[in-house]
């Protein structure tokens, strides 16, 4: 096996691990903010509804936590097993940003996860509250020093170069990155999403087989309402994180486009099927000077295409893919959740729409994943962009090394999402009335 071959290998292995790991982060920075939002509630009111409401889907907090736990503890041995040259280029700079997620978000999640989940009959409710919060804070800190780390690997400044190591020159500028903002908004944002569909969709789930669970109705309403509001803020910080990348990494908007020539007025592709030798997008529809009008908001603008940035430009299906997904689920969303929430002012919803919103359990999912394609690939072929490239940071690991930990990881990956389905699913068809009654 050649070294293009280990190559693949190393970057399938790993990007198997990170999708996994990403889901449930995806699911509890958002999840976290309305357990705030149930215990408080519960609190001014004292309605029993709605402390089933909390200590059902605290359950879920803790399962999604502990599955997020352990594929990142995987995942992070992967640095030095698979990708001893990131660190060995990158360490001095990695290293401290992982240091303080660690100290800073992990240790405060650790410290007030336990009072969270047992003790509430155990210490005041002022305590309780209070350490819901923090885990909370956690969460959304956790994420603030990952995509740090992540954006400056996208758009790094701020660091020198000393006897061929970057260290940070300056730390303000290597965490506030150019496009940390964007990402660290639209990463909270789509987290937003994905436990709001989550909640909405298992809640209404539960409403299909007990139309009269009080609680159920309320979590259905919380999703739907949030979501309703979230989406076209997403929609817009998208926008905004789209034209940084235009400015930062004209390349990846290049691929997204299928823009294979530098042209002025480019149009706007809603669809073909990218054609890397030739060169072209076949089968196309597309809108006349759509994409200069949409990026650079005037229709006669010039566009940099991918000729320009050969041969250090990223593979074009995946993200040409993998953004129209992202994009597509985003409009279902928006649709969805404007539509629930009207329908839900006017009464009971239909079984059409129950059964519509359980159908979108996952899309936060399915979305985040397709947008994580979008960002890592579109770096390619660098790991650290204009700095560190992909094949000079993988490990001297051979191919059946290589190959046996990837089906070892597949099954067992594979294993532990049905499991974490059927348990979700039981929990959600049991209801929080039932959990509430024992």
């Amino acid at each position: 096996m050649d070294a293009a071959e280990a190559l693949l290998l190393a970057r399938t292995q790993f990007g198997l691990n990170i999708a996994f790991h990403i889901l449930f982060p995806s699911l509890t920075i958002g999840l976290a903010w309305f357990l705030v939002y149930f215990r408080l509630r519960y609190e001014r009111t004292h309605d029993a509804a709605w402390l089933a409401t909390y200590k059902l889907w605290i359950k879920v907090f803790a399962l999604s936590f502990a599955m997020g736990v352990v594929s990142g503890i995987v995942m992070s041995f992967q640095f030095g097993t698979n990708w001893p040259g990131f660190m060995n280029r990158v360490g001095n700079i990695a290293g401290p940003l992982l240091a303080y997620e660690v100290l800073t978000a992990f240790f405060l999640e650790a410290t007030f996860l336990g009072v969270m989940l047992f003790g509430m009959n155990r210490v005041p409710g002022w305590l309780h509250i209070f350490s819901t919060v923090m885990v909370a804070v956690g969460t959304s800190l956790s994420a603030f020093w990952i995509l740090a780390l992540n954006s400056w690997m996208q758009t790094p400044v701020g660091h020198v170069v000393v006897d061929g190591q970057l260290i940070a020159g300056d730390w303000i500028e290597v965490i506030f990155n150019p496009s940390f903002p964007y990402r660290f908004m639209h990463m909270m944002l789509a987290s937003g999403l994905t436990a709001s569909f989550a909640i909405a969709g298992l809640s209404a789930w539960r409403l299909l087989k007990a139309p009269g669970d009080a609680s159920a109705m309320k979590t259905l309403r919380a999703g739907v309402l949030v979501a309703a509001v979230l989406a076209p803020v997403q929609i817009f910080i998208g926008d905004l994180h789209g034209l940084n990348t235009l400015q930062h990494q004209p390349a990846k908007i290049a691929a997204i486009e299928g823009i294979w020539k530098t042209e002025k007025g480019a149009p706007l592709v809603l669809f073909a099927v990218p054609n890397e030798q030739q060169r072209r997008n076949d089968y196309a529809i597309e809108i006349p000077k759509g994409a200069a009008l949409v990026l650079k908001h005037d229709a006669d603008a010039e566009l940099r295409g991918l000729d320009e940035f050969e041969p250090d430009r990223p593979p074009v299906a995946p993200l040409f893919y993998g953004f129209r997904l992202m994009v597509g689920i985003g409009m279902g969303m928006l649709a969805l959740a404007w539509f629930g929430a009207w329908r839900l002012r006017r009464g009971a919803p239909p079984r059409a729409l129950l059964w519509t919103f359980a159908a979108f359990t996952f899309s936060g999912w399915i979305a985040t994943l397709a947008g994580w394609i979008v960002t890592e690939v579109g770096r390619q072929p660098w790991l650290v962009t204009g700095v560190l490239r992909t094949a000079d940071a993988v490990g001297h690991i051979s191919g059946a090394q290589l190959g046996a930990s990837l089906t070892g990881y597949v099954l067992t990956y594979s294993l532990m999402l049905l499991a974490y389905f059927v348990v979700l699913t039981h929990m959600a068809g049991k209801g929080a009335v039932t959990e509430v009654r024992k």
